[in-house]
């Protein structure tokens, strides 16, 4: 009974895939942030996988928690243990799924994970998420390629992505963001209201400050019309400021907007507009698709892949506020054309569901396990009959 009870061949050894998503935190404003969050929730859900989460963006315990209050030492502690973290983690997983953005937050959150996982011998994939791609590529070619070489797979959510990083001689796999329908409520909008919703990160190149000089234009036309501003960042007294200069009325500056109350501030809104300048592909454009919000944008990036002009939105060229206002106002002269770009881009959102995205995921995690548990299980089984050996 004991032999048989050993022997390789009635041993059940296979196990699941071990998967690290390697992310910021919720704590963090992004969509970096949410992306990884509803990863994680659905691949949780997922047989033959187990998943951990590492955040870049640790907290400190207890009274520790304070040196993360203090500028300039809340990134030497909280980099010191992300580091660690790291160390103490990678080596329990097969796949390592690193998300990405530019410039110096490539340095510190990727590329501690990609080295740690390569010095454990582990599967890597970076998933770039930074409309500065180019731009990040071409002042840091000497550091950051090498680094991203090092990696087994590069995921991108657009085709403007894989196009910029090849580019630069690196091949990248199309893998879009990923929305949630069942949180999201459809509402049609007829006839559409004059109120605005801006939800971007106060960074400069996301242009609020175009959405601000289009709204000042639109006031004329419609003085009624008002506009909410979703969102924080190092631009927000900048903004403040430029709404009173444009003496801007019925606007509010709303902050920051957790995740559970993202439908509600769509709700609260009838037209989506955004004027980037450096963009990939919006989670902010895909969930106003998933509400019913007809979106007026700029074409920076990514966004023309998924925003086709008349058809699932308005595009304009960059930063050119007077025609961001044009066509927003020309969605109240033409009701018909509010309910066709409405009803393609809910059409259009549909693609960036689990059951869509979800396929292409798993199949990444697969390919590249496969090998890494090949190995482990090979062994396991040379443990196993090692025993089987020594105990007959």
């Amino acid at each position: 009974m004991l032999e048989q009870q050993l022997s390789p061949q009635s041993a059940p050894l296979a196990r699941p895939l071990r998967l690290l998503i390697v992310a910021p935190s919720l704590e963090m404003l992004g969509g970096q942030a949410i992306q990884a969050s509803r990863l994680l929730n659905r691949l949780r859900e997922e047989p033959g996988l187990e998943v951990g989460f590492l955040p870049i963006n640790p907290r400190l315990p207890g009274g520790l928690r304070r040196f993360q209050t203090i500028k300039y030492l809340r990134t030497l502690v909280t980099s010191i243990t992300y580091v660690a973290s790291l160390f103490c983690q990678v080596w329990k997983y097969d796949v390592v799924h690193v998300f990405s953005a530019a410039y110096f937050s490539f340095i510190l959150s990727p590329t501690p994970a990609i080295l740690i996982g390569r010095l454990y011998g582990k599967k890597l994939i970076l998933n770039y998420h930074s409309g500065e791609a180019e731009d990040h590529l071409t002042r840091w070619r000497r550091l950051v390629i090498p680094i991203i070489r090092l990696v087994d797979e590069i995921a991108v959510p657009s085709s403007y992505l894989v196009e910029v990083f090849s580019k630069f001689g690196l091949s990248a796999k199309p893998i879009s963001n990923l929305i949630d329908m069942d949180k999201f409520c459809f509402r049609e909008r007829h006839p559409l209201r004059s109120i605005f919703l801006s939800n971007r990160n106060f960074e400069v190149h996301y242009g609020v400050d175009r959405v601000l000089r289009a709204f000042a234009i639109i006031q004329q036309r419609i003085p009624q019309a008002q506009l909410i501003i979703a969102g924080d960042g190092p631009e927000r007294d900048a903004l403040r400021r430029l709404a009173r200069e444009l003496k801007l009325r019925n606007i509010r500056f709303v902050g920051r907007v957790e995740p559970e109350r993202i439908t509600e501030l769509y709700d609260s809104a009838d037209v989506f507009l955004n004027g980037s300048e450096i963009d990939n592909q919006p989670l902010s454009i895909l969930e106003a698709f998933a509400c019913g919000l007809p979106v007026v944008t700029t074409n920076a990036g990514g966004i023309a892949g998924m925003v086709h002009n008349g058809i699932t939105g308005l595009l304009v060229p960059k930063g050119a506020a007077d025609q961001l206002a044009a066509s927003a106002l020309r969605l109240f002269e033409d009701p018909d054309l509010a309910r066709r770009v409405v009803s393609g881009a809910y059409q259009e959102s549909l693609k960036y569901q689990w059951e869509n995205l979800g396929e292409q995921w798993l199949r990444l995690y697969q390919e590249l396990g496969s090998s890494e548990r090949a190995l482990r299980s090979d062994a396991d089984r040379e443990g196993v009959s090692t025993a089987h050996r020594v105990d007959t």
